[in-house]
């Protein structure tokens, strides 16, 4: 009989529960014993394996302006609030964070980023929104003596060129710049940076117009999309409709809406990307916001 408060002990004086391991099964590698500090019996810690670092870029130019002081010139804010952001780690320079107050950048050669947006630096830059009247040929000289873009910017100093082309019966935004790397790009199908046009074309339209625009239809050149099609306004014998895409080919929206039985009667385009004619008069330019062209260089990948 067990003596009262006093435990019983299995074989070979074990506590009761606690015989001896068993041994591992056939097949399983024994695991080791591990305690509450992470570390196995022979003593190693138990780590996990540290992720890859990035390779720290040197962005500092000695023969540069001070960062902060090239962002105040360029509109971002004051020398003071320039240099909050910079400790902050909200500014990039060639894609590389910074946070020294004392580093020096060519404006000239560098791109900067603040909060993931493009800094416009290089003050010889210029990005205008121009609205090219009916008529205007999209060049910035004519043979023929017609009157084209170059005639409406020919006291400007820079050599200016136009992002894409619009007929000379079709008016709306151009946007003129002598920044080649940006016109490329906005240019170019694969960035995919919307256009917007109005058109007027014969009604009634039908219903299932925008439903098949989408889907695509086979011109001569190949097959095409809208992005976005709607009807803006319809009266007896006409209708406005908006069309939304990102091809560039040569009058690509009259050639499809002429595909589908409705000619263009007029065209304009009201926007390119995140750019909008807004109230600029036919005939008249407009210099871009540093928020717009910050925009246009997010819409083309820079």
């Amino acid at each position: 009989m067990t003596p009262p408060n006093r435990r019983s002990s299995g074989p070979q004086g074990s506590p009761r529960g606690k015989g001896p391991k068993k041994p591992p099964r056939p097949g399983r590698r024994p695991q080791p014993d591990r305690g509450t500090t992470g570390r196995s019996r022979q003593g190693q810690p138990d780590l996990a394996p540290s992720p890859p670092q990035t390779p720290t870029i040197d962005v500092h130019d000695p023969e540069g302006t001070r960062l902060q002081k090239v962002l105040a010139a360029a509109g971002v804010g004051s020398r003071r609030a320039c240099e909050l952001l910079i400790s902050e780690g909200r500014v990039e320079v060639d894609g590389q964070v910074v946070r020294e107050l004392g580093v020096r950048v060519d404006p000239l050669r560098q791109t900067v980023h603040v909060d993931g947006e493009r800094i416009h630096l290089d003050e010889s830059r210029v990005y205008l929104a121009f609205n090219k009247p009916i008529g205007v040929v999209t060049t910035m000289s004519d043979e023929l003596g017609r009157v084209s873009i170059g005639d409406y910017v020919a006291g400007r100093p820079e050599r200016l060129f136009h992002v894409g082309r619009l007929d000379a019966d079709t008016e709306g935004l151009l946007i003129l710049t002598n920044d080649g790397d940006l016109a490329h790009r906005l240019q170019h199908p694969a960035h995919g940076v919307l256009k917007t046009y109005i058109a007027e074309i014969p009604g009634p339209v039908p219903k299932d117009l925008g439903k098949r625009l989408r889907e695509g239809v086979e011109l001569e050149d190949g097959p095409v999309q809208v992005d976005s099609f709607k009807v803006v306004d319809s009266r007896p014998g006409k209708a406005i409709v908006e069309v939304i895409l990102h091809e560039g080919r040569k009058h690509i929206v009259r050639r499809m809406l002429d595909h589908v039985g409705h000619p263009v009667l007029s065209l304009v385009r009201t926007q390119v990307g995140p750019i909008t004619l807004g109230t600029t008069k036919s005939g008249r330019w407009r210099n871009l916001s540093r928020q717009e062209i910050a925009d246009l260089y997010k819409a083309a990948g820079l």
